[in-house]
């Protein structure tokens, strides 16, 4: 039995690819159900799907795995405020208790929803930023390792 690997025995390199892969399927998967840009029975969407919807989603997935993907601790904080910013855009404004509250129902759809795309955009700018940051701090953490091979 010694001759077979678990899962846990594979190249390290293998884990972030993983965990990156995972966090996008999931990402995709709950914020496009919770959102109801598809139909789905646990939530009902009462305004249209808009055609920059769909996109939007699969790039903040897309990014929010990149983001899981890479062994670093800083940027969580940006990631967060930029998913966040992103999943309010995308996700149904009048579905949205909170922003029902604050905003109303007329005042939501007249204001708020025209800035939708922008809000959107906005976020995945956000979360671009904190992958970037995040890439940068990875690679510069891996060039100043010191060179097994050298010792």
């Amino acid at each position: 039995m010694s001759g077979e690997r678990s899962i846990w025995s594979w190249p390290e390199e293998l884990h972030p690819v993983l965990r990156g892969w995972m966090a996008t399927m999931l990402t995709f998967v709950a914020l496009g159900t919770i959102s109801a840009v598809w139909a789905n029975p646990l939530f009902v969407r009462m305004t249209p799907v808009g055609a920059w919807e769909f996109p939007s989603l699969v790039l903040l997935a897309v990014l929010t795995g990149t983001f899981v993907a890479l062994p670093s601790a800083c940027g969580l904080r940006r990631a967060a405020a930029g998913g966040t910013a992103g999943f309010v855009g995308i996700a149904c404004p009048t579905c949205n208790n909170i922003l029902m509250l604050i905003f109303g129902g007329e005042a939501l759809m007249i204001w708020f929803d025209p800035m939708r795309p922008y809000l959107t955009a906005g976020g995945i700018a956000v979360l671009s930023i904190a992958v970037w940051r995040r890439w940068r701090s990875f690679r510069t953490r891996r060039i100043n390792l010191p060179n097994e091979a050298s010792q």
